[in-house]
């Protein structure tokens, strides 16, 4: 038996502890929601820590990266408070093989800007709208038994422009009720890294509850790990009842 996929789920968990309403979605905060979901979803096939900001060092040490196959990245409002010396540190090992998971409003941590080398700017609006998340790339791993589309009855509307590079692999497109469109599931390597970013997951929701949305950040988790690429698959995404345009 190959060893399991070591993943450190970084959560900011601001939100969680200064909002009431947050933290009635995720007691624990959203950070042990997402490794939670993992541990049931790939059981002994990952072994999965978490890791704040406000730990020492934000819990990513030397020692922790080096025991990281994976780190998935959760931040919003307290962006500038992460120490640019960790982001530093994170970077290297990202070019150096680890994969990272750029999750919602992670397309402003100054990590994902570092890696991608742009703004990462996007429109939004939080009006608690519908989205369809439309998979375009059936064949790809991280679309592997997630249903077509994935159907978010309310959450927070990303829309383009996105200021990113143009993806290496795109998997993901969201659609939301006002009309606009997002490029909410992109692949990108840099280095010997593997990035995967996927925009559903505002706080204010329970998207992370969301058994399709699980099954998505699992997928990724074992694409973006180092060592051979998980190899494409003939698709086998159910479609969902047509009555997304209702």
């Amino acid at each position: 038996m190959s060893e399991p996929i070591r993943v450190t789920v970084w959560g900011e968990n601001v939100h969680e502890r200064e909002e009431e309403h947050v933290r009635a979605l995720y007691p624990d905060g959203m950070h042990a929601a997402i490794a939670s979901s993992l541990t049931v979803l790939l059981g002994d096939r990952v072994s999965v820590r978490t890791a704040t900001l406000d730990e020492p060092q934000h819990g990513l040490t030397d020692a922790v990266l080096a025991q990281t196959d994976v780190l998935t990245w959760w931040g919003h409002t307290a962006h500038d408070r992460v120490d640019d010396g960790i982001v530093d540190r994170v970077h290297a090992a990202v070019l150096g093989g680890v994969g990272l998971l750029a999750l919602h409003s992670a397309h402003y941590s100054k990590i994902f800007q570092r890696l991608l080398g742009t703004s990462c700017s996007l429109r939004w609006r939080n009006d608690g709208e519908r989205e369809l998340v439309w998979t375009v790339d059936p064949a790809h791993p991280i679309a592997a038994g997630v249903p077509h589309p994935i159907v978010i009855d309310a959450h927070e509307m990303y829309g383009e422009h996105f200021d990113i590079p143009a993806p290496d692999e795109l998997v993901f497109v969201s659609s939301f009720a006002g009309g606009e469109v997002f490029r909410g599931g992109c692949c990108f390597r840099r280095g010997a890294g593997r990035i995967f970013y996927f925009s559903p997951g505002d706080q204010d929701y329970p998207i992370y509850h969301q058994p399709d949305v699980q099954r998505v950040i699992a997928n990724a988790v074992e694409w973006a790990a180092p060592g051979p690429e998980v190899p494409r698959a003939v698709p086998d995404s159910p479609m969902a009842p047509r009555d997304w345009f209702a």
